[in-house]
């Protein structure tokens, strides 16, 4: 469902920049942290366990988070809610930056992952509520863009503010950089934000807020820690419940929706045509997510490639994700729906290409430095497509009054990709691998591994290829006939 803006927003440009620079900060966050973590334990005297959490109790939070951030925005008002938690991220980082304590970083990172995720759907949800329809593939495409610019940056601004040592500060830096941004963000976007969304009639719903972040929790919690705890029984247990807090949030939604609530996630709105496909296809879409971890370990273990090196090899793949969202909108006016399923199938194909070149080439020796650059560039290329096309694809099924709700279901859905990707193909790779860690062992479980991606991404084009092909007939159904 779509709205027709016929007196646009006049500063609409301008309002959408600055929420872009706020959610620019979430994923640099979650790149730009790996870097900065052997510098963090070394300093801290943090554990194995404690540097994990350094970045799982942001991953997790961040995403158990998020439909509550976007349906807090639809209610209270985008605007608000965006300088909200952006003025809680800032705090965050701060107590990051200023951490005495493994724990206290902990806490801080924790405190970061909420309030991302309160910050970040707010973009997202005002291209659809602020834009119309002929600028939001653009918009989408910018958005896309931000997090190809994150992936590109994100790790080499970290080893860059490491190394420069800034006021002696170290690592603390990745962190204290956050506060000049937001300052910034906050004096030129307060007077342009304060009236995005306007608060609407309606309390959030607490209860299915504290059931839903349950069930998301019960899910992705052990998916992130599983593996590195090696799959205790909490993990299962916890897996098994995750279906039962669903279905009794889904109760919830259900009974609050016929007593005339205004429930976390709207029964109604989720039963819009093509929307629960439209999700799957984003299911499918992160399941991209195991493969930078995968791919570091085949680099550094197997070719015993630097870290700093090993993080150049992906420079081509971010090239790529940072330039397909700018011409996706280019590609629509040729393809039109069929960019999404496009994208995921060059993605997959790349892949292909890449698990031939490892498994072709002699065992600790890495691929040529052309047909790899190229491989990695068409997966990036392909998600950076994929990833603004799939969004319209997802909000533009809503109204705008619930398209924080559905930005929020929507970002969620695809951490819970990751998580599902690093869990199950990460497990395939570790299983195949076995006890063994010589080249060739490492080449054929990475093969593998990329093969079960490659599988998972075709998968999700097929599906966006038959919602394309969906849209395409409706249209031709209700154009109005010719002549004669």
């Amino acid at each position: 469902m779509s709205s027709h803006h016929p007196t646009p927003e006049p500063r609409r440009w301008a309002m959408f920049i600055v929420l872009l620079a706020g959610s620019f900060l979430p994923p640099l966050d979650f790149f730009i942290v790996n870097v900065a973590l052997p510098s963090i334990r070394a300093e801290l005297g943090a554990s194995s366990s404690a540097g994990q959490l350094v970045i799982s109790s942001y991953a997790a939070l961040y995403a158990v988070t998020l439909i509550t951030g976007g349906r807090m925005g639809d209610l209270y008002g985008r605007g608000r809610m965006f300088f909200i938690g952006l003025a809680g991220f800032t705090a965050a980082s701060l107590l990051c930056g200023l951490a005495w304590s493994p724990w206290s970083l902990v806490a801080g990172r924790a405190l970061q992952g909420v309030t991302a995720a309160i910050m970040a759907p707010q973009a997202l949800a005002s291209v659809q509520a602020i834009f119309p329809e002929a600028e939001k593939p653009r918009a989408l495409s910018l958005y896309g863009a931000v997090f190809g610019l994150a992936a590109v940056i994100g790790q080499a601004l970290g080893g860059i503010l490491i190394a420069l040592d800034l006021f002696g500060m170290g690592w603390r830096m990745v962190f204290l950089a956050n506060l000049p941004v937001a300052v910034l963000v906050t004096a030129f976007g307060v007077p342009l934000l304060k009236n995005v969304g306007e608060r609407r009639s309606g309390r959030l719903d607490l209860g299915g807020t504290a059931l839903s972040m349950l069930a998301l929790a019960l899910l992705i919690v052990p998916l992130i820690e599983g593996r590195e705890a090696g799959w205790p029984l909490w993990c299962w247990l916890s897996l098994a419940a995750a279906p039962v807090a669903a279905w009794v949030f889904w109760r919830h939604e259900h009974r609050l929706a016929r007593a005339g609530g205004a429930p976390l996630l709207d029964p109604a709105a989720l039963r819009a045509p093509g929307l629960g496909r439209a999700l799957l296809v984003a299911l499918s879409f992160y399941s991209i997510g195991s493969f930078f971890l995968l791919f570091s370990v085949y680099l550094q273990d197997a070719l015993h490639t630097s870290a700093l090196d090993a993080g150049l090899v992906f420079l081509p793949f971010g090239l790529g994700f940072l330039l397909g969202p700018l011409v996706t909108p280019a590609c629509r006016r040729l393809l039109g729906d069929w960019v999404n399923p496009t994208g995921m199938a060059l993605e997959s194909a790349g892949l292909l290409g890449l698990a031939w070149l490892v498994d072709a080439g002699p065992a600790g020796l890495a691929p040529q430095s052309a047909p790899l650059a190229a491989v990695l560039f068409a997966i990036g290329f392909g998600q950076g497509l994929g990833l603004p096309t799939l969004m319209r694809m997802i909000t533009g099924r809503v109204s705008p009054a619930l398209s924080g709700m559905i930005a929020g279901v929507a970002s969620s859905t695809l951490q819970v990709s990751t998580a599902l990707s690093v869990a199950v193909i990460g497990g395939v790779f570790y299983g195949v691998l076995g006890a063994r860690d010589d080249p060739a062992a490492l080449a054929h479980a990475f093969t593998v591994a990329a093969l079960c991606i490659a599988g998972c991404l075709a998968a999700g084009a097929v599906l966006g290829a038959t919602l394309a092909g969906r849209a395409g007939a409706a249209q031709r159904v209700s154009a109005p006939a010719g002549p004669g």
